[in-house]
């Protein structure tokens, strides 16, 4: 099925430049340097140092950065690893290697060493670019590694580099102030003499499990994702943007291009600073992964439950009242998606119509106050990506007035493969596939192609699937077939116009003891929507039942053991007591058999209280997707005690 986009996806790439005439995305910035000037493109008020760039500077930085990366001997085909985290000199970085003619692999600083290493060599770079001279005396480089490279290139400032040193050994090594001085110093670069099918980076998948693989993207992937990511949102010049992810990973570091790419003005932030950056910038469009949404909506519902109990009903309430207006709404309209009765269609539009006054006067008086709380109230477009996103935070984003935005794609599709359209938003579901991309759907076990609504394995075939893993001809072969197909890995199924919903992750499938084959995915989205959960992870492979491995709200666990008069939950879970347990399990088994379609099987034996997962802990990525491998390790005692040791 080659989903080319409907007439809407047409007008939108229309409305947009096509950048037809770039071989390669180190174009691009002399192109918005004409375009925006000295408009501000990057905002980095906690960088070290504080920066404001304008595009006229952006490009001016990129091409001395060039400039000076080919005096140091950097070449045509050649990699750099980049280790760092955001700020304006890293992309100066990323795009002075492309303007090169080079590839950089890049990762974040905070990784650990080890796999910063193994990066390093994986990659056969010859040249290295770090934050900090911390971060170079924390890898503890050997010699022969140091042999290899030609320079290492530090981004920051002042003596601490210890540039040229003699008594530092191996490459030159520059700060950023005399790198850029370089730069300065030298003729242009030559533009780069092969095309767009060129290596523009090397892309390397944190993963759940095993090593990292260098997901080779070239620059024809990420322009192509520059050229149809305008299907789903038009930003406008000086639009503000707010990044908290990673820019290293595939989907921020896209976003980033594209939005650039459309003259947007880019703040970085951290977690740290997320909430106060929210008010300073008033972001009109922000990208993240599901869990962010999650915590906004979390401190909303902290802050209903510390309101007076009328203020607390009344806003309970408009947003019930909102929640079924959204709902009815795209039952009553979105009838091309559902196959329902007539009366059933003629009731989803009563209760439309029925809910409009309530959700009208929410709108116009309680909502804007609530946007403005959460988000510095500009937010008109929220992206969600990176995994799925649980329906209760979906709902609320629409029932208070943002629109969310879903897609859908891997660090080896650069990395957009489908999303949702604002005029197609159909809740619940990875969107429609972007212009030139095919989506089809096999049965996992014997490939056979799999008809509509029919859920099997989810491969992919487009002008942004890589073109393999960097130097693993095998494991390649493992993903990628003759004719260009790219199997994801994920589960799914394809409605009659296109759109793609997913219903699993494959290799997390968990198999019990019966034989039967459970997806934690959904039942782990259903549990999160818990007003007791902040954090949950099914096992039971091998087992006889499914069990969770909990991290929960603190007050509200404590609330609840009040109600049933049973002691408090000790801190971590050590200790709690088995009646506290007990009455979580059946709480939540309530819940999961009130799912539509719930199966027997999907019930827990049992739960165990745990401590939070963190990147800093190492149970999640720098995406904040668990890492389920290394929580079995960590909270193996607790899996024991679930099925009684």
């Amino acid at each position: 099925m080659l989903w080319a986009g409907d007439r809407l996806d047409q007008r939108a790439l229309a409305e947009r430049d096509d950048w037809s005439e770039l071989q390669g995305l180190e174009g691009l910035w002399p192109i918005l340097a004409r375009r925006h000037g000295e408009a501000i493109a990057l905002d980095a008020p906690h960088a070290h140092p504080p920066e404001q760039v304008s595009f006229q500077d952006l490009d001016a930085r990129i091409q001395a950065a060039a400039a000076a990366f080919v005096a140091l001997g950097l070449r045509e085909g050649d990699v750099v690893a980049l280790f760092a985290e955001n700020s304006p000199r890293w992309l100066v970085a990323d795009q002075g290697i492309m303007r090169s003619g080079a590839a950089d692999a890049v990762r974040g600083g905070s990784a650990p060493p080890e796999e910063l290493r193994y990066i390093l060599d994986d990659s056969a770079a010859v040249g290295l670019v770090v934050e900090t001279s911390g971060l170079l005396d924390r890898l503890a480089l050997q010699s022969d590694v140091l042999s290899r490279l030609r320079f290492v290139v530090l981004l920051e400032d002042g003596p601490s580099a210890g540039e040229d040193s003699p008594q530092v050994p191996g490459p030159r090594r520059l700060s950023w102030q005399t790198f850029q001085a370089l730069g300065r110093g030298e003729p242009a670069a030559a533009p780069p003499s092969a095309g767009p099918e060129r290596l523009a980076t090397l892309l390397y998948t944190s993963g759940t499990t095993g090593r990292p693989k260098g997901v080779a993207l070239s620059h024809a992937n990420l322009l192509h994702q520059l050229r149809t990511l305008g299907v789903a949102v038009a930003p406008r010049p000086a639009d503000r943007v707010l990044s908290v992810l990673p820019i290293w990973h595939a989907y921020e570091r896209t976003a980033e291009y594209f939005l650039l790419s459309c003259g947007c003005r880019q703040s970085y932030t951290t977690l740290k600073h997320l909430r106060p950056d929210l008010q300073r910038v008033r972001p009109q469009y922000m990208i993240s992964v599901p869990r962010l949404w999650e915590a906004l909506l979390a401190g909303f519902e902290d802050a209903l439950e510390a309101m007076p109990p009328s203020r607390k009903g009344l806003i309970s309430q408009a947003l019930r009242l909102s929640r079924w207006h959204g709902l009815s709404r795209r039952r009553a309209l979105d009838l091309t998606l559902e196959h329902e009765s007539l009366p059933r269609r003629l009731a989803a539009a009563l209760g439309w119509l029925l809910s409009w006054p309530g959700h009208g006067l929410a709108s116009a008086l309680l909502w804007p106050k609530v946007r403005q709380q959460l988000s510095g109230g500009a937010l008109r477009t929220a992206i969600s990506g990176g995994g799925a996103l649980a329906l209760h935070v979906d709902g609320f984003f629409e029932a208070i007035g943002i629109e969310l935005l879903v897609g859908y794609g891997l660090t080896e599709t650069s990395p957009v493969l489908a999303c949702r359209r604002p005029w197609r938003n159909r809740r619940g579901s990875a969107g429609q596939p972007l212009p030139a991309t095919e989506l089809r759907i096999v049965d996992p076990e014997s490939g056979e192609l799999l008809g509509w609504r029919q859920r099997g394995r989810v491969l992919a075939r487009g002008p942004q699937v890589m073109a393999g893993y960097f130097g693993k001809p095998e494991a390649t072969a493992a993903v990628l077939d003759g004719a260009g197909w790219f199997d994801t890995g994920d589960l799914g199924q394809l409605l009659p116009d296109g759109t793609l919903v997913l219903t699993g992750r494959a290799k997390d499938t968990i198999v019990l003891s019966s034989g039967e084959n459970i997806e934690p995915g959904p039942l782990e989205e259903a549990l999160v929507a818990h007003p007791l959960v902040e954090q949950v992870m099914l096992v039971g492979q091998d087992r006889r039942q499914l069990g969770a491995l909990l991290v929960p709200r603190t007050e509200p666990l404590a609330a609840f053991a009040r109600a049933r008069d049973l002691p408090p939950p000790q801190s971590g879970g050590t200790g709690t007591d088995r009646a506290l347990l007990k009455a979580l399990s059946g709480e939540f088994n309530r819940l999961l058999a009130a799912r539509p379609g719930s199966r027997p099987d999907e019930r827990l034996a049992g739960v165990a209280l745990v401590e939070p997962f963190s990147i800093d802990n190492g149970l999640l990525t720098q995406t904040l997707k668990q890492r389920r491998d290394r929580i079995t390790d960590r909270d193996g005692a607790a899996i024991e005690a679930i099925y009684g040791g």
